[in-house]
């Protein structure tokens, strides 16, 4: 069956559907970094029990850090979905990477598990160089964006991996 349909329907719908997308892509990094935060401050006067390596980062930079990875991922988002479909491999791997985040923020301050944490900061590692490889795959400067996301993991695993071998 043909069914016709007025061409600015169909454009407001897409509208409509990508602005929807894009709303649910925002609601989950804020969520996510809610939820991420929660965790960290039920965690920080435990964390600041732990000996620390004599070459850490200054407290200040790792929210910050945090910061741009969630805004690089908004924007990546927002630009992708305004223009298409992100990719399903690729949402997978965000979501596993949201996921793994969370599970991280929950076991290591809020469980206060070292060596669990070092794990699942590890698979958060390899995840996202899998997400980032996937995104290079469809839209390679997007995947330059979030490099930093892949790189700053690198540094937060081998931080958590001090710690671990510290306390």
């Amino acid at each position: 069956m043909l069914i016709i349909v007025d061409r600015k329907y169909i454009i407001d719908y897409m509208d409509k559907t990508r602005i929807k997308k894009i709303i649910l892509s925002f609601a989950t990094i804020i969520t996510v970094a809610v939820i991420c935060s929660v965790f960290v401050s039920l965690g920080m006067d435990w964390y600041g029990t732990l000996q620390k390596p004599s070459q850490w980062i200054p407290n200040i930079v790792i929210p910050i850090m945090w910061t741009v990875i969630y805004i690089a991922f908004a924007v990546i988002n927002f630009l992708w979905i305004s223009n298409g479909d992100i990719p399903k491999f690729t949402v997978v791997m965000m979501v596993i990477n949201a996921v793994l985040n969370v599970l991280w923020c929950l076991v290591f301050f809020t469980l206060k598990q070292l060596l669990v944490g070092n794990v699942v900061i590890i698979l958060n590692l390899i995840a996202s160089f899998a997400a980032v490889g996937s995104v290079a795959k469809n839209k390679p400067i997007y995947a330059y964006i979030l490099s930093i996301y892949p790189m700053w993991l690198a540094i937060a695993t081998t931080l958590n991996t001090a710690l671990w071998i510290l306390n």
